[in-house]
């Protein structure tokens, strides 16, 4: 681990602490030598190796295959920016299993958290969060998808996109409406898996960071009364409840992405001759290192606030995970683009890591929640207080 000393930041515990120690060495040995010429199977394999490792115990909570009574947001954020700092798709494969079955651990049934959660643990199935839509994105509350009851089912009509781990996913806890009620009313959430009937991958999307991503169809899907989530008509809030909890963790990828960044550019800076001495003996590098290093301890800080406040027990971070979010996503971008100036030529020849980094950090401006968004949540917010 490149930076160990906000370690002792009062924000985390020994058992904080000890995952933290524990995982980078479990990601140097199995880490290190990654290649994914088959994304799809790469991320099958990752799942498997991370439930095997015990790190999806984190996603969950107990008695469902988890290490604690509630989800812990400082150990998923934790866990996150290390896998991050070390393979982007790693962290992708043990982000959605937390995310994908979120709605699960913080609102559904023992009956659902028994048959689904024990696996996702054990890295046996594969999650995915189903709320994105084609015209239905940044405003959820503009979701079309339906969701009819007849009898002991539910019969969805409709479509998914941007679905991450779309097309791999064994289930995916999906959002549509129940009722005519409009806007963020009449939402309700479904655990559909993903051989139900009906339900269809539309169409495989290929992003410039290679994930599994795709568009879902719904056509006369029956799903089973038994698989809603929690109560009729509180999806939204159920969907709004579960990005409190994992928004800041994409802070924290970020952050991991950031933290390699720095790394490979102080490498790089004092191995690379240049006009009789070092790329790191010229002022402007040390100040640009420094810059480099400035964001990062500030998305920390914001990303372990918010992350320690929902430990803590607040009932909602709404503002704390949407300033991290916000924060150390967008400072990521700069960290990275800065270390690929620093590489020169270098640092656009695919396959080079800071290449690589510049492609994986830039959805996470848009996911759960784009920058913007993040604005107008801070902003409104700041204007009830």
């Amino acid at each position: 681990m490149s930076d160990k000393s906000f370690l002792q930041w009062p924000f985390f515990n020994d058992s904080n602490r000890q995952l933290a120690t524990e995982l980078e060495q479990w990601c140097q040995k199995h880490l290190a030598a990654e290649h994914h010429d088959d994304v799809d199977a790469s991320c099958r394999q990752l799942v498997k190796q991370l439930g095997a490792g015990g790190w999806l115990r984190n996603s969950v909570p107990a008695p469902w295959g988890g290490n604690s009574e509630r989800l812990q947001v400082r150990d998923l954020c934790l866990s996150r920016e290390i896998l991050g700092r070390h393979s982007g798709l790693a962290d992708f494969a043990f982000a959605m299993q937390g995310l994908g079955s979120g709605p699960i651990s913080l609102f559904g049934s023992d009956t659902l958290r028994q048959h689904y959660l024990t696996d996702v643990a054990a890295g046996n199935k594969i999650a995915a969060f189903a709320l994105s839509e084609p015209n239905a994105g940044s405003d959820v509350a503009a979701m079309a998808t339906s969701a009819r009851r007849d009898g002991d089912e539910f019969v969805l009509n409709g479509s998914k996109t941007w679905i991450s781990n779309g097309g791999i996913a064994d289930f995916y806890t999906v959002f549509a409406r129940t009722s005519d009620e409009g806007g963020s009313k009449g939402i309700s959430c479904f655990v559909v898996d993903a051989d139900t009937p009906g339900l269809t991958i539309a169409e495989r999307i290929e992003v410039i960071a290679p994930h599994p991503l795709a568009t879902l169809a719904f056509n006369d899907c029956r799903v089973p009364a038994a698989n809603l989530v929690g109560e009729l008509g509180s999806g939204f809030k159920y969907a709004m409840g579960t990005l409190d909890v994992f928004r800041s963790t994409v802070g924290a990828a970020a952050l991991g992405f950031a933290r390699r960044a720095l790394d490979e550019a102080v490498s790089y800076a004092q191995q690379r001759e240049m006009f009789g001495a070092t790329l790191a003996d010229l002022q402007l590098t040390q100040a640009d290192l420094g810059g480099m290093a400035l964001e990062i301890d500030a998305s920390a800080l914001l990303i372990y606030r918010a992350a320690w406040s929902k430990d803590s027990g607040a009932a909602r971070i709404t503002r704390e995970a949407a300033m991290a979010k916000l924060y150390a996503t967008e400072a990521a971008q700069r960290v990275i683009d800065k270390a690929v100036q620093l590489h020169g030529g270098r640092g656009v020849v695919s396959g080079n890591m800071v290449e690589s980094l510049y492609r994986e950090v830039r959805a996470l401006r848009i996911y759960e929640g784009a920058s913007e968004v993040q604005r107008v949540i801070i902003g409104s917010l700041q204007l009830q207080q």
